[in-house]
C-alpha cells in the first residue's frame, strides 16, 4: 500500500510540476492500472491538488519521512522510474530536471541519475 502510494505520488508530482499533459496523464491512468492502485492515484491527484503550487515541497517532505529508509538500490529504481516516465513525451523539461535533481540529492542518488541521463 506504501509503496503504491510513493509510486502514484512520484509520479504524479513531478508531471503537475509543468502542468499535466495527456500522456503523462495516460502514463498515471496506465501505472494506476498496473499496480491496481485506484485508491492511491486518487489520493496522490488530491494531495497534488490541495495546494498545486506547494504540492512538490509537501511531496518532497512525504517522500522523504518514507524513502530515506528505503535501500539504495531502491531509491535509484524509484528516481529511475520517473525519469523513465518523463521521456515517455520524447524530453524532459528543465523544470522537470531540476525536480528530479533534488529528490535525488534528499535520497542520496544523484550520482545514480546523472548516470541515467547521460546513457
Amino acid at each position: 500500500m506504501e509503496e503504491k502510494k510513493v509510486y502514484m505520488l512520484l509520479k504524479a508530482v513531478i508531471f503537475h510540476y509543468h502542468g499535466l499533459d495527456d500522456i503523462e496523464k495516460n502514463d498515471l491512468e496506465k501505472t494506476a492500472h498496473e499496480l491496481n492502485a485506484q485508491d492511491e492515484y486518487k489520493w496522490a491527484l488530491d494531495f497534488v491538488a490541495q495546494d498545486y503550487v506547494t504540492s512538490f515541497d509537501r511531496a518532497r517532505d512525504y517522500l522523504n519521512e518514507i524513502i530515506g529508509d528505503y535501500p539504495k538500490e531502491k531509491r535509484v529504481e524509484l528516481i529511475n522510474m520517473v525519469w523513465q516516465a518523463n521521456n515517455l513525451k520524447g524530453y524532459v523539461t528543465e523544470m522537470e530536471a531540476t525536480a528530479m535533481l533534488k529528490l535525488a540529492k534528499d535520497w542520496n542518488v544523484q550520482k545514480e541519475l546523472i548516470e541515467l541521463v547521460l546513457a
